[in-house]
């Protein structure tokens, strides 16, 4: 879990990384709490996403936002957090450009942070919402959601509360074949209290069954591809016998006269 330093809009971004040598292994960015409440990427819910995610062979990487930690800068109010996102997953991506899926994970104001990022990456297929604030913050910008993803809160949870988390995860428009799954987490309050390993199971389990469906996904894909190569050689081959044979015939009339 090496300590980095990256370069961001408001200056240097503090960070750790854990990195998986196979060139094409996935990769997760994970979003800390609100900064001014305490937040930083040592957040124990934090912590426990970078390894569920570590676990699974993923290359992962978490950070403070400006003005937390050695990070530098200052508090923004989301668009400079979001800028500072932003550059953490083009980091990420440079130093994994193989890499075969991509993920983005937000705890509580990281959610609100994480979910802007993914309408503006495409290239984000899956995401983890843990103890969404959506009584606090505007959630409607994702219209439609573009990717699959699970928000997850625990039913203690004075702050945002069970039924908030269940009527944005309903009424949230998405596109064609996505699903936004809700869970909850027994006892758990905002924080995660003597439940993390809760909450892990829980996304560990979804990111497996994910995980298994994208390499189902991809095994298919590249059946298909390799069908659309054996019809376009078949196309070649018959092409070429055409042309072959078109000399001959050609031949053939001119003996005729």
């Amino acid at each position: 879990m090496p300590e980095l330093i990256i370069n961001g809009p408001g200056g240097r971004i503090e960070a750790r990384y854990h990195h998986e040598s196979q060139a094409d292994s996935p990769i997760a960015l994970i979003l800390h709490p609100h900064p001014q409440f305490g937040g930083t990427m040592n957040n124990q819910v934090v912590y426990s996403l970078y390894h569920t995610f570590a676990a699974r062979g993923f290359s992962v990487l978490r950070f403070n936002f400006r003005g937390v930690g050695r990070s530098q800068g200052v508090w923004d109010g989301g668009p400079g957090e979001l800028a500072d996102a932003a550059s953490a997953l083009d980091w990420l991506q440079l130093v994994k450009p193989d890499a075969k899926t991509c993920w983005i994970a937000g705890v509580s104001f990281g959610t609100w942070i994480a979910m802007q990022l993914l309408m503006r990456r495409p290239e984000v297929d899956g995401f983890i919402c843990v103890a969404p604030p959506s009584n606090l913050y505007d959630f409607s910008f994702l219209a439609p959601c573009p990717s699959s993803g699970l928000m997850i809160n625990g039913d203690k949870d004075r702050v945002v509360p069970t039924a908030s988390v269940a009527e944005m995860s309903a009424k949230v428009k998405v596109q064609k074949g996505i699903k936004i799954t809700h869970e909850v987490v027994p006892g758990a309050n905002h924080f995660f209290e003597n439940k993390t390993e809760e909450m892990a199971t829980i996304v560990g389990s979804y990111v497996d069954e994910r995980m298994v469906q994208f390499e189902k996904d991809r095994a298919r894909d590249k059946e298909r591809e390799r069908e659309r190569e054996r019809e376009r050689q078949r196309q070649r081959e018959l092409e070429r016998a055409e042309s072959q044979s078109a000399p001959a015939a050609a031949a053939d009339d001119g003996d005729d006269e």
